[in-house]
């Protein structure tokens, strides 16, 4: 507020909503953003944000450089399978193929529902937390709906439709193995 008393506010500001919110003056149309992180996560080891974990175990390919891979299984699963007793290097060994614990028996129920990935998450629920975040950012919100390979036409419609009637400025849908090399992979045999 203090650079629009010097400068003066952005050329639209009389008919942007600034002023049904009691500013008088603002010199940037936008003062809140949430960034993409999803990749600059996974190097720095840290959360990417909203975004669910892709995969408990997956293979990251740089397309810049053919050949660079990033082999990956998530480090907190690993401690709570150590810390409950439920670790074997097999188990480890077939989440790192598969991306997923889902299906692993010796995995208790209560661990599978915390350790959903991207694909196993119902989009309904991307798009209810991203609108969630929206509501709070005055730019696009970055975050990416995972379908599978099988999802249709239909169903990027629905995610589309159901993103816009949230309220969600915009929203990135990807179809799993939609092209032929692609940045994330879940698992090492994909």
């Amino acid at each position: 507020m203090k650079l629009a008393k010097e400068r003066g506010s952005f050329p639209n500001f009389p008919l942007s909503l600034w002023p049904q919110r009691n500013y008088s003056e603002l010199r940037n149309a936008m003062v809140t953003t949430i960034a993409p992180t999803g990749t600059i996560s996974i190097i720095a080891g840290c959360s990417p944000g909203i975004e669910p974990l892709f995969g408990l175990g997956y293979v990251q390919k740089n397309v810049m450089r053919q050949g660079d891979e990033l082999v990956e299984v998530n480090p907190l699963f690993r401690e709570i399978a150590k810390r409950k007793g439920f670790y074997s290097e097999k188990l480890m060994r077939r989440v790192a193929e598969k991306g997923s614990v889902q299906e692993e028996d010796e995995v208790p129920d209560e661990y599978k529902s915390l350790f959903k990935t991207a694909y196993e998450i119902d989009p309904v629920w991307h798009l209810r937390i991203q609108a969630a975040f929206q509501k709070h950012t005055d730019s696009a919100v970055s975050k990416t709906v995972n379908l599978p390979h099988s999802a249709t036409v239909d169903k990027v419609k629905e995610v589309y439709l159901l993103a816009w009637k949230l309220g969600c400025k915009g929203v990135t849908v990807y179809r799993d193995r939609c092209r032929q090399d692609q940045v994330m992979n879940i698992g090492v045999k994909s």
